[in-house]
Formats: C-alpha cells, sequence, structure tokens
C-alpha cells in the first residue's frame, strides 16, 4: 500500500460490549487496517473477538465505541459490497445448487433490480465460479446430494456472485476433515488471485493462517485487540509443498507462541 493510499477497511480504537454497561467486554482498543486488495488473517485465543470483529465490519453490529470505515465511509448498516461465508454451508434444503449461488442476486442492489432482464448473463457467471471450484456439472443437485466440501464450495461461490470488494470469512473450513480443507485451500486461492476481492479470514488453524493470507494478525485474549501482526514473505500461487518448508513451519511455531503467550494474558515483544 502506497504512503498516500487510504486503507479498505479502518478500525479505530472500537469497542465492543454485549449486554450493556454490565456485561461482556469482547474488544477494547481494536485498531487494524487492511489495504485494498489484500488478504489478511485474524488470529487468537478462543473466545477473543475475532468473530465480533468480523460482524462490526461487515455492519452487522455497531461498535460500542470507535470508528468501523470501509471504502471511506463509516459502516452504519449491513454492507452491501461485502460477501460472506461461514463454518457452516447455510445453503437453503429446498433450493438447487445454482439457486443457492445466486441468492444474493435476489437482495443485493444493483443486481436486484437487473436480474429479471439479465438472468441469463447471471447464471452464466454462476456456473463459471461453480466451475472454478470444482462443482461444473452440480447446478441441479441440492444440498443433501453433496459433501460437506462441496457445499462449502458452494457457500464460497454465494458469497462471490455479487462481486463484493471485501470477502469476509469466519472460519469457513473448521468443520471438514484435514484433505478437504487443503483443497479449499488451494480452490480459495485461485479464486482470490482471479478476482483480487480484499478478504479477512478468521481461523483458529495457523497453517491455513499462513497459507492463505499477505498479513497474519494477532489477537490479544478478551478484551480482545491486536498485538501483533507478521508479514507472510511466501510468493503466489503457493502449493501445499510449502507447508513443509522450514521457513513456513518457523512462521506458524512463532505465530503459536504468540497465542500462548495471550492465552496466558502476556505479550511477546514484537521486534518484526
Amino acid at each position: 500500500m502506497s504512503a498516500m493510499a487510504r486503507p479498505f477497511v479502518e478500525i479505530q480504537d472500537v469497542a465492543m460490549r454485549y449486554g450493556g454497561v454490565e456485561g461482556t467486554l469482547a474488544l477494547r482498543n481494536a485498531t487494524l487496517n487492511v489495504a485494498k486488495g489484500e488478504f489478511i488473517a485474524v488470529v487468537g485465543p478462543s473466545g477473543c473477538g475475532k468473530s465480533t470483529l468480523m460482524r462490526l465490519v461487515t455492519g452487522l453490529w455497531p461498535a460500542t465505541e470507535g470508528n468501523v470505515i470501509v471504502a471511506g465511509h463509516e459502516v452504519d448498516r449491513p454492507l452491501a459490497i461485502a460477501g460472506m461465508a461461514f463454518q457452516n454451508p447455510t445453503l437453503l434444503p429446498w433450493r438447487t445448487i445454482l439457486d443457492n449461488v445466486m441468492l444474493p442476486l435476489e437482495v443485493v442492489e444493483p443486481h436486484r433490480r437487473k436480474l429479471r432482464a439479465e438472468r441469463a448473463q447471471y447464471v452464466d457467471k454462476a456456473r463459471r465460479l461453480l466451475s472454478i471450484v470444482g462443482l461444473g456439472g452440480f447446478e441441479k443437485k441440492y444440498p443433501y446430494q453433496l459433501s460437506g466440501g462441496m457445499q462449502q464450495r458452494a457457500s464460497l461461490c454465494r458469497a462471490l456472485i455479487h462481486d463484493p470488494q471485501l470477502l469476509m470469512l469466519d472460519e469457513p473450513f473448521g468443520a471438514l476433515d484435514v484433505f478437504t480443507r487443503e483443497d479449499l485451500w488451494l480452490e480459495l486461492q485461485t479464486v482470490c488471485q482471479t478476482l483480487k476481492p480484499t478478504v479477512i479470514l478468521v481461523t483458529h488453524d495457523l497453517k491455513e493462517a499462513v497459507f492463505l493470507a499477505d498479513r497474519v494478525l494477532i489477537m490479544s485474549a478478551r478484551p480482545g485487540r491486536i498485538i501483533a501482526e507478521r508479514t507472510v514473505p511466501f510468493g503466489r500461487p503457493r502449493t501445499l509443498d510449502d507447508t513443509y518448508t522450514p521457513a513456513f513451519q518457523e512462521l506458524v511455531h512463532e505465530l503459536r507462541e504468540h497465542i500462548a503467550a495471550a492465552r496466558r494474558g502476556e505479550e511477546i515483544p514484537d521486534a518484526a
């Protein structure tokens, strides 16, 4: 990011408290910036507020204190420019895979008002996305006819169908077996290199964070804030063989040490 470029996502001294003034303080003094087109991963101890951070950025919840700014605008409502995918695919069981992927087009403007007149073009686009993630030919299937990994692929396509400038991923592969998860890392890498959205990934999987991200941000224990960050020095496209290299494993180990310290309420001096 150039010195003059404004971050695409700006979180400035944000706090989030649930349940009123005596409720749980999930975030305090949380600050981070994300450049346009950057892929960041957010890691930290369980319960540190990673998912809360996601909901604030997308406008699903308002911050108790501080500012959340996306694309130069204060976030005060759910963002139409964001696509989201979660640990559960949440596909509608009565809709085909193609119709599930196209669901955001029925809701998000300007696609909603253009959908009837340009339906053929949107269908073609949905088919192309499904093809990119290996689901070509499955358009007429229903969710129950697909494996968990295939459903998650379809969920990723649904998050991308409306050309979101911001892609928010909250533990999207956490419920999958390790082999399926690694396959989807490769699929996501291909999609992001093709479409170039700005991506924020929340994950407990440090190997996943290093494989996918340009930067990894580490959060403290609750109330959460960013306490360290690491730039991932590996080029793209990355391969699964890269995960076995000493440099990759050293970075994963360093992140693990930061999180172990955060769980104890400590911080490792950030010399990076």
